[in-house]
């Protein structure tokens, strides 16, 4: 299949080629953001993981955060869903301002996120079925519309016949299918995903991508951070943004 796009790391810089399905992206303002960054910031220890991030998200866009290890992608996710505070700059999610949001708020708005994290976070004393299971629980839906729900989830992303099994009896292939399972089964209106695909064999992370792409065309927002650009040969039209050294090195539409 035709590369849409290469890139690699060549003396601390990013260097990028783009094939002509790839268009440079322009904004534009009169569209109504579900997601806006402003300037975003974030240090660890004084050390720069992103900066002055500024970006406009649309509901319903499919993106595709590139660039190599430690660029910042992780972070800028991490941001989003507030497990990590911004030190400089203001993200608004559908309006809503993350510094001002109170705590009490904070439960409900998380619920509208669905997270895919790296290093799976699944509940090691809790069953593959039970951990996908809390995030329904968690919103008060009906045991029997929770445990239709979850298998479900569990059919599409094959992980159905291990529903009694425990996280550290799973490969970690398994335990990334699981947490792309807990992060859709609610049906968040936003998914973002830290390397979705990292753990698995190029047959299983494409049925990954596919089972994400079903739920952009239901109307998700869709965030995928990942290095593995090959993906990009098989996703749905949206934007790719490229990071690098914790800046937006460039942003593109994929046709």
């Amino acid at each position: 299949m035709e590369k849409l796009h290469a890139l690699a790391l060549d003396a601390g810089r990013c260097r990028h080629v783009y094939a002509d399905r790839v268009m440079e992206y322009v904004m534009d303002e009169n569209k109504n953001s579900i997601i806006r960054l402003f300037d975003v910031t974030k240090r660890y220890n004084g050390k720069l993981a992103l900066k002055d991030i500024s970006l406009d998200i649309e509901q319903g866009e499919f993106i595709f955060i590139s660039g190599p290890s430690g660029a910042g992608k992780s972070t800028l996710l991490k941001v989003l869903y507030l497990a990590e505070k911004v030190s400089e700059g203001q993200i608004l999610i559908d309006g809503m301002n993350l510094a001002r949001i109170s705590s009490s708020r904070l439960p409900a708005l998380r619920r509208r996120f669905g997270m895919v994290f790296q290093d799976f976070k699944l509940i090691p004393n809790r069953t593959v079925y039970e951990n996908v299971a809390l995030v329904l629980e968690a919103a008060g839906e009906k045991p029997s519309f929770i445990r239709k729900k979850v298998m479900h989830v569990l059919r599409t992303t094959g992980m159905d016949k291990k529903y009694k099994a425990f996280p550290p009896t799973l490969s970690g292939g398994e335990q990334q299918k699981v947490a792309v399972a807990r992060a859709v089964v609610g049906e968040p209106s936003i998914i973002l995903a830290d390397e979705p695909t990292g753990s698995l064999d190029t047959k299983s992370a494409q049925t990954i991508l596919d089972f994400l792409m079903e739920y952009h065309k239901k109307g998700a927002t869709v965030l995928i951070a990942s290095h593995n650009l090959h993906l990009l040969d098989s996703a749905v039209r949206g934007r790719n943004i490229e990071i690098c050294d914790g800046k937006i090195n460039r942003t593109a539409t994929m046709l």
